[in-house]
């Protein structure tokens, strides 16, 4: 039988000038982007504000957020895809979790 899904690990990083609600509404766009899409999601951690390991667009700090989640294999590009052009989402990464 052919694998239909894998695991996934997200990371993303929102720009801190969003504001909470901001924050809070682009977290819950890609919680829903992700179980809209037939995606599961294992674990969400809101990592909260951080220090950046250098600089981006001038700035020092950013909202980090870290999700696993299960989901078909051609997702993540489209997941990716949206990440980088939604306004205020500084830097994202998606990774295949072994087994």
């Amino acid at each position: 039988m052919a694998k239909t899904s894998a695991t996934y690990e997200l990371m993303y990083i929102i720009d801190l000038d969003k504001g909470e609600d901001g924050i809070a509404a682009l977290v819950e766009k890609f919680q829903d982007l992700i179980e809209d899409n037939g995606g599961e999601i294992i674990e969400h951690e809101e990592m909260g504000k951080r220090k950046l390991a250098y600089l981006i667009n001038d700035k020092p700090e950013g909202y980090y957020v870290l999700v696993k989640f299960n989901a078909e294999p051609q997702f993540p590009a489209e997941l990716d895809r949206i990440l980088k052009i939604t306004d205020g989402i500084m830097r994202s990464l998606i990774t295949v979790i072994g087994e």
